[in-house]
């Protein structure tokens, strides 16, 4: 047990160094949002695969959170919206009001196959299309459903950190 305890306060802290970007490289990308990032998930239509994902990215495993993102309760108080499924019918119109109601600068990120192309659910009756058929769309993460260590990259990349 001592031993273990020694090894634990000798190792300290171990985490994922930060990616090298230097001053230049954040002045000139305007894609890049400064500071913390607050992310709304919104549910156009999906399985809930990827739900389970990004509930698993913000849990205490991956934790997205250490990263400076996190998740927040209205598009008023969102930098990035995170949106999931193919846009259905009933879900065409709250998504052009969520995104209208985000302050810019503002990203769409589309999480999962379904949001990209509306995999399984191309060509049903109740699907409007893809969600860049809806809002514009920043970046687009591919699996179905994707990796929660893939998600906590592509938010990683919005911001600076």
């Amino acid at each position: 047990m001592r031993s273990l305890l020694r090894k634990i306060l000798a190792t300290g802290r171990v985490a994922e160094p930060a990616p090298v970007r230097d001053a230049a490289h954040k002045a000139a990308d305007p894609g890049v949002l400064r500071g913390s990032v607050q992310v709304r998930h919104v549910d156009a239509g999906s399985c809930n695969g990827c739900e389970l994902e990004i509930a698993s990215a913000f849990g205490p495993v991956y934790d997205a959170e250490r990263y400076g993102v996190r998740l927040v309760a209205s598009p008023r108080h969102a930098d990035v919206l995170l949106v999931t499924g193919p846009v259905t019918r009933n879900m065409e119109d709250p998504l052009r009001k969520a995104y209208e109601a985000t302050p810019a600068p503002k990203r769409v990120v589309a999480v999962g196959d379904c949001a990209r192309n509306c995999g399984v659910f191309a060509g049903g009756y109740g699907v409007v299309g893809a969600v860049s058929d809806v809002v514009p769309v920043d970046v687009e993460i591919k699996g179905c459903p994707p990796e929660p260590d893939v998600i906590i990259a592509a938010l990683r990349d919005l911001t600076d950190r």
